[in-house]
């Protein structure tokens, strides 16, 4: 099959389908490219380095339309690109059935085969194809560096001869792909961030991100986020009530608010109101993410950026994967080419089209000319945090019975290895000469004091102690220093190796361990 990659029409689209890189790995699979001349200029792949990567090119959308057997584009098409269809052709690109009826019917009526990447279900092993993550992770990352661009202080804290500097307090809404993203570059730029979900699942994954979880103090549990396909899924209006009067509580002291709450196939909720604006501080931000579908502050203007008479900078830019063109086209491309691998089980060029795999049936909208949207449920579980237990917590009763329980288990243990090594010494003292039993018992004495000593440092500190235990456990020096003022110079010449080899034990031990804290000290 010849894969087509037209240029984007969309104003200010700088985004690409197909890279140099990815028309490797599909030819890789038996197909050929072909791409539009100047469609990857925008995002910095010129028509010299497809050639290259053994690409046609095509003079224009027209010609390629014609050549092509699967179209691959970024933004949905438009009624003209729809209407150079074939019924033999396969288009894949975003297309968002929902919100476009008119298309679907359209695709319908060319018989055309249309496989949406914004339909790709949220499973395991389609991961390496969801494009709406992709993109949404550059859109998060990328919504801070415009806070930042718009905002007039430091995001860290600073203690200069010029005077402090207090750092950044960052407010992030929604703890989807987006807002990890935005929470991860907020953090590292040593801002003070909070984030709020409705899925309270996600909490843990925000705190080991540096972040703070803003908690409500309410008992509404919010639906498992693998009953929605990993979004969340709409709150009731005491629910939200609550939510509101939190954010207002917040407003004041944030100094940028970063909102990426979405629910598929709905406008995007209002979270940020026009009170919490005249709340917030002359100089803060605000850059809602969810401007395209109205956005979660009521003053967004999509596609604008505005100032509040409050002094507020509101930003509802759509395009920020399209800022950054070279790196959205590269993984976009490679979402592409995964989805194309899926398609392609034989790796000979040849596209089956399986209805029954769940992520092909799932992203195809339009087959064989009937409307295949909505999707049913895929077979396998959403991608989502598994609710876990709590565990029980023990009652102090609890506690002590298991520590007692745990102290006899041990006695016995030692009691028990204790009595077989004493039946060992009596038996051997039979047989063996006194002097020979003298060192003996100090042998076993000291092996068995290093061993207990070592074994009473806990596992868990094994690892970043480990230099320095193996000092400790070098107190069997003591049985080898007992050993050398012996008369016998077979035991003195012995006595001597032990005492060598447990002082590089324990010298070593200590050289390591001051070169693994010389390691995390600032130059």
């Amino acid at each position: 099959m010849k894969i087509g990659a037209p240029k984007e029409i969309f104003p200010g689209e700088n985004r690409v389908a197909m890279t140099p890189d990815s028309a490797l790995q599909l030819q890789k699979l038996g197909h050929s490219c072909i791409i539009e001349t100047g469609a990857g200029a925008a995002a910095g792949f010129e028509d010299a380095a497809y050639e290259a990567a053994g690409v046609e090119i095509a003079p224009s959308a027209q010609a390629l339309f014609e050549a092509a057997d699967v179209v691959v584009k970024v933004r949905e098409a438009t009624t003209e690109e729809m209407n150079r269809l074939r019924a033999d052709q396969t288009l894949i690109a975003f297309f968002w059935p929902a919100q476009n009826a008119e298309m679907l019917e359209l695709a319908k009526e060319k018989g055309a085969t249309v496989v949406a990447m914004d339909m790709v279900p949220r499973i395991s092993r389609a991961q390496k194809m969801d494009a709406l993550s992709s993109m949404a992770n550059i859109a998060g990352y990328r919504a801070v560096i415009e806070a930042g661009n718009n905002f007039g202080r430091f995001f860290t804290g600073q203690v200069t001869a010029a005077g402090k500097v207090p750092p950044a307090k960052v407010l992030v809404v929604g703890a989807g792909v987006a807002g990890l993203a935005a929470i991860g570059t907020s953090t590292s730029l040593g801002a003070i961030t909070l984030a709020f979900d409705v899925r309270p699942e996600v909490a843990e994954q925000i705190e080991s991100m540096g972040a703070e979880f803003v908690y409500l103090d309410f008992e509404e549990q919010a639906q498992d986020g693998a009953a929605t396909g990993g979004y969340a899924a709409p709150s009731s209006p005491e629910f939200r009530e609550k939510q509101l009067e939190k954010f207002r509580e917040l407003a004041p002291d944030v100094d940028i608010v970063i909102t990426t709450a979405l629910i598929p196939g709905r406008p995007a909720p209002k979270l940020w109101t026009e009170d919490m604006v005249r709340m917030m501080k002359r100089g803060s931000v605000i850059v809602d993410l969810a401007a395209e579908k109205g956005g979660n502050c009521d003053l967004t203007v999509k596609d604008e950026k505005i100032v509040t008479e409050n002094g507020v900078t509101i930003v509802g830019y759509t395009d920020f994967p399209s800022r950054m063109g070279t790196q959205a086209s590269t993984l976009y491309s490679n979402n592409i080419r995964h989805m194309l691998t899926d398609l392609t089980p034989g790796k000979d060029g040849v596209i089956n089209h399986n209805m029954e795999d769940d992520v092909i049936r799932g992203a195809t909208v339009a087959h064989a000319g009937e409307i295949t949207f909505p999707p049913p449920p895929p077979k396998v579980q959403a991608i989502a945090a598994q609710k876990r237990e709590k565990p029980k917590e023990l009652t102090p009763e609890e506690k002590r019975a298991q520590e007692v329980a745990a102290f006899k288990a041990q006695t016995r243990q030692q009691v028990t290895l204790l009595g077989v090594g004493g039946a060992l010494l009596l038996l051997a003292g039979f047989f063996a000469p006194a002097s020979f039993m003298s060192h003996f018992i100090v042998f076993v004495l000291a092996c068995y004091v290093g061993f207990q000593v070592i074994w009473s440092v806990s596992h868990s500190l094994h690892t970043p102690l480990m230099a320095v235990t193996n000092a400790i456990s070098s107190i069997i020096i003591l049985g080898a220093l007992m050993q050398i003022g012996s008369g016998s110079w077979l035991v003195m010449i012995l006595a001597a190796l032990s005492v060598f080899m447990a002082g590089i034990n324990i010298f070593g031990g200590f050289m390591v361990t001051r070169r693994m804290l010389a390691m995390f000290q600032k130059s």
